[in-house]
């Protein structure tokens, strides 16, 4: 059965957004203190995920912190950078899309 232009059209709307995960990198003056809260307020990480996440990132250059449609990404990503300048932190956090 061939599909209208009508049909085809609410099929493309309907696709699945693309997804996003939001990292965050290692630098040598955050403290992982702060890494570990961040994680549990800006991406509702219990305490032990937010350990595990930290030390990834410590111990590998970054870490996952979530992955997100990309408005949501690109908007935690701005809270932490937010967050972290307040503190005093060069903390980066980068959003990449998912392969």
């Amino acid at each position: 059965m061939a599909h209208t232009a009508f049909e085809t059209s609410i099929e493309s709307m309907l696709e699945e957004p693309k997804l996003y995960r939001v990292l965050i990198l290692n630098d040598d003056w955050t403290a992982m203190d702060f890494v570990a809260q961040i994680l549990m307020e800006v991406f509702d990480k219990t305490s032990d995920e937010a350990t595990a996440i930290t030390l990834k990132v410590h111990n590998d250059g970054k870490g996952v912190c979530g992955i997100y449609p990309y408005d949501i990404a690109e908007l935690k990503t701005q809270i932490v950078s937010q967050k972290a300048k307040q503190h005093g932190y060069p903390l980066r956090v980068i959003t990449e899309e998912m392969p």
